[in-house]
């Protein structure tokens, strides 16, 4: 549970007690890789924060072509922003890429919160913002920059995936096909044994 309250003094400072009263509004759980935390047309009811593991974020269109929208590993926050502020059926599926833990904090239980220790609404602000201007960013990448530096990008972003997770999920995630990245990464790995 250190993890978690380590992410929190990030941006505030609790007490011991407030500690106590934030981790007795979550849970923790423990799920096997390829679990579905959420479903498209669900209602996002939770913020999940990775202990260990990883997961993805992503949306299916109607050629069953998955998008990766977000990876999320060991300290990082996820959910369906969308779904979660409207309390609106959400879009995406949240999934377990490697086998993972995982705290639950409930919009319910996140509302209480902001009542009983309000500074936790600056800290849930700050990664608000922080998670759209990280959007942004992204948009404006997929609009303006070749797929090569938009993997540079990543790698630069999820050092530690890039062995962890397939070939396929960077990919869409990078917003290229599967056979298009395999082309590219070689021809990358090929430049960069030429230089040396």
């Amino acid at each position: 549970m250190s993890l978690i309250l380590d992410n929190l003094s990030k941006y505030v400072s609790l007490t011991p007690q407030e500690k106590e009263l934030f981790l007795s509004k979550t849970e923790t759980h423990h799920y096997k890789a390829k679990t579905i935390l959420l479903n498209a047309g669900e209602v996002c009811k939770y913020s999940y924060f990775v202990s260990s593991g990883i997961l993805r974020s992503f949306s299916i269109n109607d050629n069953i072509v998955e998008y990766v929208l977000h990876f999320a590993c060991e300290g990082w926050w996820i959910g369906d922003m969308y779904s979660l502020l409207s309390q609106k059926q959400g879009n995406l599926f949240i999934e377990v890429l490697e086998d993972a833990e995982v705290v639950l904090l409930s919009k319910e239980n996140q509302e209480k919160l902001y009542f009983e220790i309000p500074k936790l609404e600056r800290f849930f602000r700050i990664l608000t913002e922080n998670s759209l201007v990280s959007y942004q960013e992204r948009l404006m990448d997929n609009l303006s920059l070749p797929a090569e530096e938009r993997f540079e990008k990543f790698c630069k972003k999820y050092p530690s995936l890039i062995q962890k997770i397939s070939q396929k999920n960077i990919a869409s995630y990078i917003g290229v096909t599967p056979e298009f990245f395999s082309k590219m990464k070689s021809r990358l790995l090929r430049e960069k044994g030429n230089r040396h």
